[in-house]
């Protein structure tokens, strides 16, 4: 299984039901970060950052830019409000993709 298929597997899922920051950070390894992350969700990350991406640029703050610009060319934005009520984007796929920039 990879770790996308993973981050899906366990995303909202029982017994953790882990929201979108909390999922990139289990599936990356970095369960040190997950309770941290636990307010970083619909659109409570700082600036309103997808939770997803806030938890990739957490774990790798050193490619912040690369992570944001894949996310954008991905999925058209990087606030939760836009990539939901503009672009129509459900949290998995930006889990996915959170995943995706940090492999």
């Amino acid at each position: 299984m990879t770790r996308e298929e993973y981050a899906l597997s366990i995303f909202r899922q029982p017994p953790r039901h882990l929201n979108c920051a909390q999922t990139v950070c289990a599936a990356m390894g970095r369960e040190d970060l997950v309770d941290a992350m636990k307010n970083c969700n619909v659109g409570k990350a700082p600036g309103g950052t997808c939770g997803a991406l806030y938890a990739a640029i957490t774990i790798s703050p050193d490619r912040k830019e690369t992570l944001c610009s894949a996310f954008s060319e991905t999925l058209g934005a990087t606030t939760c409000m836009q990539l939901k009520a503009t672009h129509g984007v459900p949290c998995p796929r930006c889990v996915a993709t959170a995943i995706r920039a940090l492999c």
